[in-house]
């Protein structure tokens, strides 16, 4: 009996705990294997916007939270900025977006009901189906760095995470958190 209601215990916090945590953020990049990165000191943005694609529609403080976030995480790795992309041993840009999307699940409405032996087992409830549609924003963040002596494209990282209203409340540490995951990868 012990054991039993240690095992329901546990099957409650594991559940409270999943339906408590956050979204993650999915990250992954590609590497350009014709390009060594290992000597690598110095960086510099590609171009004076920083951003490579501005839609325009950018919010602008936005914007500077993610050149900030992109900047520390590059310096927290070791590398050191400079104003001059052709005297930097890589220069860097990125891209920014959101997407709204839909999530719909549907089961039939008997997976909520009881099971058993009886009426209800055997679907008294029809042929009916509980629908669940849920929309919501995923953001995106992608890097790209690039080989000055040579010119070509060293590296591209991106990570994707479905935005709470608690990281839009809390904008700053989701951008600083995703742009980490990101260049961390590097």
């Amino acid at each position: 009996m012990k054991k039993l209601h240690s095992l329901i215990i546990s099957a409650v916090v594991i559940l409270v705990t999943a339906c408590a945590t956050v979204s993650p953020i999915k990250a992954n990049f590609d590497r350009n294997d014709n390009v060594d990165t290992s000597s690598y000191k110095t960086f510099a943005w590609l171009i004076s916007d920083k951003i490579l694609a501005n839609s325009g529609d950018i919010n602008p403080v936005m914007k500077l939270r993610v050149d900030d976030a992109i900047e520390r995480a590059f310096i927290a790795k070791g590398y050191q900025l400079v104003d001059n992309a052709e005297q930097a041993d890589f220069a860097i840009s990125y891209t920014v977006g959101s997407r709204d999307k839909v999530k719909v699940d549907s089961f039939p409405v008997s997976y909520r009901g009881s099971f058993g032996w009886g009426r209800h087992y055997y679907g008294s409830y029809g042929m009916a189906t509980e629908t669940h549609v849920r929309n919501y924003t995923e953001g995106k963040l992608a890097v790209d760095v690039y080989d000055v002596k040579s010119r070509q494209p060293a590296w591209h990282g991106w990570a994707t995470k479905r935005l709470s209203s608690s990281d839009k409340q809390a904008m700053e540490a989701t951008i600083k958190a995703i742009a980490d995951e990101v260049i961390n990868q590097f």
